[in-house]
C-alpha cells in the first residue's frame, strides 16, 4: 500500500542479536515481535517495513560456536507518537552508558528479553513529519542536442606542401658528423701518436705471445729441461737421480725453452733394474 493510503509517520528501528534474517522473516517470529512493539508502543496500527540482514549493514560473519547469530534490523512504523519507553534510550545517562559500549537501563526490555534480545544503543527512532526533504539542485538535461554554431567547414583540399629537408639535416646529418669527427679524433690519437703506437705494438706483442703458448701447450714432444738431467754428488762423486721422476708430465714443463738443440743431442736418462744407470 502507498503511504498516503497507509501512513506510518513514526518509524523505530530495532537490532536484534539473536536473530538471523531468515528466521525474522518467519510470521510466527515477526508476529511475536510485533506483538511485542505493540505491547510497548501501542499504536493503533503497526506493520514491519523492513527486515534487512545485519551483514548488509557492515556486520561480521557470527563464528559458528555457541549458537551465534548474525543479528537482523527490523523498521517497524506506527501513527502515534514513540512511548516513553522507547524514548528512555535518549536520556544523557543512556547515552553515556552506550559511549562506554555498556548496556543502557531499559524499563520494557524485559517484554522482549524472553525471545528478543535487542542492542537498545543502535535503535533509531525517525519521525517523518519532521524530516526536512533534501532536493539536490540539478541541471536541466535539456533535449540533447547541441546548440546551432553554424554549418562545419573541413580544411580546403589544396594544402601547402612543407619542406623536410631542413628536417632532415638536423635528424641524420648533424649526428652523422659529429659521430665522423670523433671517430676521425680517436684513429689519430690510436694510431698517430706516440702513446697509441705503444698500446697497439702491445696489443699485438700479447696476441703473438698468446698464440704461441697455445702451440707450445699442443706439442707433446719437447725436449726436457736441464734440471732433469743427473747431477753428481759434490763429496762422493756419485750420480743423484734427477729431480724429476722418469714419467714427467710434459704439462708441468716450463713453456720458455732455454736451449733449442736439446731435442736431438741429449737423450734423457733412464734407470736399469740393477740400479744403475745407462745412457
Amino acid at each position: 500500500m502507498s503511504t498516503e493510503e497507509f501512513p506510518l509517520p513514526y518509524q523505530a528501528e530495532f537490532y536484534i542479536k539473536n536473530m538471523n534474517v531468515e528466521e525474522m522473516l518467519a510470521s510466527e517470529v515477526l508476529g511475536d515481535f510485533l506483538g511485542a512493539v505493540k505491547n510497548v508502543w501501542q499504536p493503533e496500527r503497526l506493520n514491519a517495513i523492513n527486515i534487512t540482514s545485519a551483514l548488509d549493514r557492515g556486520g561480521r560473519v557470527p563464528l559458528p560456536i555457541n549458537d551465534l547469530k548474525e543479528g537482523v534490523y527490523v523498521m517497524v512504523g506506527a501513527d502515534v507518537q514513540f512511548s516513553s519507553c522507547l524514548r528512555e534510550v535518549e536520556t544523557p545517562q543512556n547515552q553515556l552508558r552506550c559511549s562506554q559500549e555498556m548496556e543502557p537501563v531499559i524499563s520494557c526490555d524485559k517484554k522482549f528479553r524472553a525471545q528478543f534480545n535487542i542492542d537498545w544503543c543502535k535503535i533509531s527512532l525517525v519521525d517523518i513529519t519532521k524530516v526536512v526533504p533534501v532536493h539536490s539542485n540539478r541541471p536541466d538535461p535539456g533535449t540533447g542536442v547541441l546548440p546551432d554554431i553554424g554549418e562545419y567547414n573541413p580544411p580546403s583540399e589544396s594544402l601547402k606542401s612543407r619542406d623536410y629537408f631542413a628536417d632532415f639535416l638536423i635528424t641524420l646529418a648533424v649526428p652523422s658528423a659529429v659521430a665522423t669527427v670523433l671517430f676521425i679524433i680517436l684513429g689519430y690519437s690510436m694510431c698517430c701518436r706516440r702513446e697509441g703506437v705503444i698500446q697497439l705494438v702491445h696489443h699485438s706483442s700479447i696476441q703473438k705471445s698468446t698464440k704461441e703458448l697455445r702451440g707450445m701447450s699442443k706439442n707433446r714432444e719437447i725436449s726436457w729441461p736441464l734440471s732433469t738431467l743427473p747431477v753428481f754428488h759434490p763429496v762422493s762423486g756419485e750420480v743423484v737421480p734427477p729431480i724429476h721422476p722418469d714419467n714427467y708430465e710434459t704439462t708441468s714443463m716450463p713453456l720458455m725453452q732455454t736451449q733449442t738443440n736439446l731435442q736431438n743431442q741429449i737423450q734423457i736418462p733412464q734407470q736399469q733394474t740393477s740400479g744403475k744407470w745407462y745412457s
